[in-house]
């Protein structure tokens, strides 16, 4: 392990280097931002004055914190509390300036958090979950006032947006039952309907809506939703009191998501299309959107100014990120060493038992395949993987590994039925494409077959172990952080909104439809299991629970399988960079130990 920083290698710089959030800003105080970085090695939340340029550490909790708003003033911060990563907590409350944090809503018990609205008025609007009560929304009129319950319901909810004047609050809901398609509700403040918007048809028809957000005008009653009406995700304007929904002529392929400009005369328009991002500008009532100019790569975030220019983090799977403006400014540059540059992203389109495949594929500058190559499987799993900056792919590439990233069936980015196809057979639709792309990555010369690693976080890792059984003769090695790894009693142990998830994906309970959940769980093909497998674990995980793990882990110790696992004092992943390095470190050494190479540079 090397101690100097400077001597490091470039893999570990990248996981150093200081990074920043885009800086979220107040709406009635612009000059006031809020922002997530690393500079302390451990990811946390500052307060950024513009107008003076002082920046100052909200939080420092020795696991991190990353969920932080303000309120529309800017006079305060609100922070998600939990303990060591659990998720489960309570919000608090910190002057901007600097000062003792208080409870935000002391009325309300921890729960995990589903959605908060801030009022100008000093109300908040926040949703709440807990295994008991399912979902439950608060109002808070005034800080430290009792909070009001207003919503409540078994399945998954939560707060979308509170109007300008805080005389609406839209909800979206799967009281339906399907935790993937949400239906709207937008209701006063005394939890009266105003009025709904629902495109399943009562669960029959499997079509989702998303709250973007209120227009940011007094009086101003428009609601910016996301639909799926034409198979994919775009915006329209809905009008909860008028009654009337309006479609927007922005055709662009992939997915479109929007915002709206400060003064609420445009969109400002965010859109996916095959892993890749860019940015437009809608006006209403216009033909067609204007494109704002930004690089090649994925905006991972982006918003308009008051003054007109559009704020974005930018990054590319070459180029690390950077927060820029259309003004031709970076916004903002943290202070250190900067993260070295990787290697550019290939795409690669496989064709596969229910479409094109896309896959992105790295590999070594020098040197001629095939290359051992490692599968890096995204997790989700409605999500994608993008060109985008990426420390851990960029250390595999570095070790002379060619990393390929999978968008299976399931993935985001592709259009609604892509997204959508990989109900009832859980987990083995995703691997029959990540087996196409597996048989085509040696066909083409890029990959050894005799040194192909399968791995991957969170739903990647559950995928990892689910192939490492159902497909034992295809991987050399498996390396699974964070898994899924008995389907049943994750489904028990896991929080209130992933079990609404579970019975979507499945068709129900594990009671109800139990052939499923055994067909999907990587417990039932453990015995089959050959590859030698790592596997990392948070202890205080409560979306893939650690007792769930350790009932695999047990079943290969039993045999005498070749493994080795890592515990470590955290939720669903690490906030502490240097605990991000030394989980990269371990598993690398892991690798490298039992297909051949040279050592961990740097150990």
């Amino acid at each position: 392990m090397t101690t100097d920083p400077a001597a490091a290698p470039d893999w570990e710089k990248r996981f150093r280097a200081p990074r920043v959030s885009l800086p979220d800003w107040a709406e009635d105080a612009p000059d006031r931002s809020l922002f997530v970085s690393n500079a302390t090695g451990t990811y946390e939340l500052y307060a950024w004055d513009r107008a003076s340029g002082r920046q100052r550490q909200v939080t420092d909790r020795p696991n991190g914190t990353t969920d932080g708003v303000l309120t529309p003033d800017g006079e305060n911060v609100w922070w998600f509390s939990d303990t060591d990563g659990d998720e489960f907590g309570v919000w608090m409350r910190q002057p901007f300036g600097g000062g003792e944090d208080e409870p935000a809503a002391p009325g309300l018990a921890p729960s995990y958090p589903a959605g908060l609205a801030i009022g100008r008025d000093g109300s908040a609007v926040i949703g709440r979950s807990t295994d008991e009560d399912g979902t439950t929304v608060h109002l808070v009129r005034a800080p430290g006032a009792e909070p009001v319950e207003i919503y409540r319901h078994r399945e998954s909810a939560g707060v979308g947006d509170l109007s300008h004047d805080g005389t609406l609050i839209a909800l979206e809901h799967t009281e339906h039952g399907d935790a993937m398609h949400s239906a709207l509700r937008v209701v006063r403040p005394d939890g009266s309907t105003v009025a709904e918007l629902d495109d399943t048809e009562g669960g029959t028809k499997e079509l989702g809506l998303s709250v973007l957000g209120f227009a940011p005008v007094a009086g101003d009653t428009r609601l910016l939703v996301g639909h799926q009406r034409r198979g994919r995700w775009e915006p329209m304007i809905w009008d909860p009191v008028a009654g009337t929904d309006t479609p927007l002529p922005i055709d662009l392929p992939g997915d479109v998501g929007a915002e709206w400009y400060p003064d609420g005369s445009a969109l400002l328009v965010e859109h996916e299309f095959e892993a890749r991002s860019e940015l437009w500008r809608y006006e209403p009532g216009a033909s067609a959107p204007v494109r704002v100019d930004t690089p090649a790569g994925t905006v991972s975030g982006a918003t308009a100014r008051p003054d007109g220019t559009v704020e974005y983090l930018w990054s590319s799977a070459a180029q690390p990120p950077v927060v820029r403006s259309t003004s031709g400014a970076v916004v903002l540059d943290p202070p250190g060493a900067k993260a070295p540059p990787s290697v550019a992203v290939e795409d690669a389109w496989v064709e596969g038992p229910g479409g094109r495949i896309h896959a992105l594929v790295q590999k070594p500058a020098t040197g001629e395949g095939p290359f051992p190559t490692v599968f890096e499987i995204h997790g989700g799993p409605t999500w994608h993987d993008s060109d985008a900056f990426a420390s851990g792919p960029a250390a595999w590439v570095d070790h002379g590994f060619a990393v390929v990233r999978v968008n299976y069936r399931g993935s985001t980015g592709y259009g609604r039925a892509w997204t959508d196809a990989l109900k009832h057979r859980v987990g083995l639709i995703e691997l029959e494409d990540i087996a196409a792309v597996r048989e085509w990555s040696v066909a083409s010369g890029l990959a050894d077959p005799e040194r192909l690693v399968l791995a991957g976080g969170s739903w990647g890792g559950y995928l990892t172990l689910l192939g490492l059984g159902t497909q034992p003769d295809a991987w050399a090695l498996g390396l699974a952080a964070v898994p899924v790894a008995d389907y049943v009693t994750a489904y028990h142990d896991e929080m209130e909104a992933l079990k609404a998830m579970d019975r979507t994906l499945l068709g129900g309970t594990p009671e109800e439809v139990p052939e499923r959940f055994t067909a999907s769980s990587p417990l039932t093909y453990v015995d089959a299991v050959r590859a030698p497998v790592y596997i990392s674990a948070g202890v205080n995980d409560p979306r893939c629970p650690i007792r769930q793990v350790e009932n695999y882990v047990d079943r290969l110790a039993a045999r005498g399988a070749v493994h080795e696992v890592y515990r470590y004092d955290a939720g669903h992943g690490s906030l502490v960079v240097e605990e991000r390095i030394k989980q990269v470190r371990l598993e690398l050494e892991f690798a490298l130990k039992h297909l051949g190479g040279g050592p961990v540079q740097g150990a």
